[in-house]
């Protein structure tokens, strides 16, 4: 049984190798900036946790490509849409595209189809620069 994140000392985990580095965009910066400090510091810390951890309460796959971290503070669902980008064959690259704190228990499907066309930008743009 792996031990909860708050048993993992710092030692520990410079040991551990994460699974994936994590990239924001210009927009999922900014709506962590709009966060308190108390709310942003959470998200931070479930990112940090899920790319060591695999927890679906953290990471989840919503559909398609698009995934999305959960974070829960003050009885706010805080979510932050990503996607894989696995091209590189020794840094995998998570993409936060943006931010919003849920409203209803669905998520929004404007919101999903957001991710998926920064996704299809995001790609298209890499390979203009090959």
């Amino acid at each position: 049984m792996f031990p909860k994140e708050e048993t993992i000392s710092f030692e520990t985990k410079k040991l551990m190798n994460p699974k994936f580095k994590v990239v924001f965009t210009e927009e999922a910066a900014d709506f962590l900036d709009s966060l308190s400090d108390k709310a942003r510091n959470k998200v931070y810390f479930n990112i940090d946790k899920a790319t060591f951890i695999n927890d679906p309460e953290v990471f989840k796959k919503l559909e398609d490509d698009i995934w999305e971290f959960r974070t829960l503070y003050q009885q706010q669902a805080i979510r932050l849409f990503a996607f894989w980008d696995k091209d590189d064959k020794t840094n995998t690259l998570v993409i936060s595209t943006h931010g919003l704190i849920k409203k209803t228990q669905k998520t929004p499907k404007k919101e999903i189809d957001k991710a998926k066309q920064q996704r299809v930008d995001y790609f298209n743009q890499k390979q203009i620069k090959k």
